[in-house]
């Protein structure tokens, strides 16, 4: 199982940034985001590609990661090192192509699907909706704390997603996750770099 890079995955969503998402992610990254997940499927391979080299520009010199979202011939082709899928079941085909030392994380929206991934040779697994989202509208009620405590005991590292402000990564770091991953919140704010480095101060321990 490959350590985790971060404590915080940064989720993109260029429909939602209003700044262009490059001029976002840099200042992310100058904050201390080291951890983007290219999302924005419905680009054009092309452009995603070119996208997704964009991206590992602004993190190599951090010795960032870039991660992509349901594409590892992508992953492979652009040396990003890291792959989000969204089942479990796509995490084979993808460790045979990448290799052991990619980073293979899965979606999952109940505490047993982590199970799943972690049986499939996952290295973490991203459990949403915490809490309630407008990003995360279409996947039922909020887990609460409770299912990161309940999804921890799979032994696969949990990142909680939807609704994290810095006082919720905080609360969900009590309950055991790995880490928290945020969205909408990052991608509309015009000067994220203090949303940034709140989101890592409030997983600090004590």
């Amino acid at each position: 199982m490959n350590p985790l890079p971060a404590r915080l995955i940064v989720v993109t969503n260029r429909l939602q940034a209003r700044a262009p998402l490059i001029e976002t992610l840099r200042a992310i990254v100058a904050a201390g985001g080291r951890w983007i997940w290219l999302r924005d499927k419905d680009l054009p391979r092309e452009e995603r590609a070119m996208l997704a080299l964009a991206i590992l520009d602004i993190l190599r010199p951090v010795g960032g990661t870039l991660s992509i979202g349901g594409d590892a011939a992508l992953a492979e082709e652009t040396g990003a090192g890291g792959l989000h899928l969204s089942r479990a079941e796509e995490v084979g085909a993808a460790r045979a192509l990448l290799g052991t030392a990619a980073l293979i994380g899965v979606s999952a929206h109940r505490p047993d699907e982590v199970r799943a991934a972690r049986d499939a040779g996952a290295d973490y697994a991203t459990l949403s909706p915490i809490f309630a989202s407008a990003s995360k509208p279409g996947y039922g009620p909020a887990l609460g704390l409770e299912a990161i405590t309940e999804a921890v005991r799979h032994g696969l590292p949990v990142v909680a997603l939807a609704g994290i402000t810095p006082e919720r990564a905080a609360l969900c770091r009590n309950a055991g996750a790995a880490g928290v991953a945020v969205m909408g919140e990052l991608m509309r704010d015009t000067r994220p770099g203090p949303l940034v480095r709140a989101l890592l101060a409030s997983q600090m321990p004590p």
